[in-house]
């Protein structure tokens, strides 16, 4: 199993959950976050004039998919999400070493 952990542009969220799901994984979690990377951001100064930052809105996704999807979800989230341009975000992989589902006690790729 691998974790998939996806940083990317607020507005891509509905395309991820489209990859996810056509892909038969059905259990992600999100949160809103802000970030800077190779983009840069945007400056915007407090009212104090002290305090300037350079974050940008981002979504995070984090989910747990069964090896063999990996690469196939990795493709899709390049094409339909990637324009080419700073700001489309990063997708960072590990290794799971085994999940359980509380509810029934079911262990590893069955858990998902």
């Amino acid at each position: 199993m691998k974790k998939i952990e996806i940083i990317t542009r607020t507005e891509k969220l509905e395309i991820i959950k489209k990859i996810l799901v056509n892909h038969n994984c059905l259990g992600l979690t999100v949160y809103s976050v802000m970030g800077c990377g190779r983009q840069k951001g945007h400056i915007s100064k407090a009212e104090n004039d002290d305090v300037a930052t350079n974050l940008l809105p981002k979504i995070y996704v984090m989910t747990v998919v069964k090896d063999s999807e990996l690469k196939l979800i990795m493709n899709d989230i390049y094409n339909e999400i990637g324009t080419g341009t700073h700001g489309d975000g990063k997708v960072f992989v590990s290794n799971i070493e085994d999940a359980m589902r509380i509810r029934t006690g079911e262990c590893g790729e069955n858990a998902l």
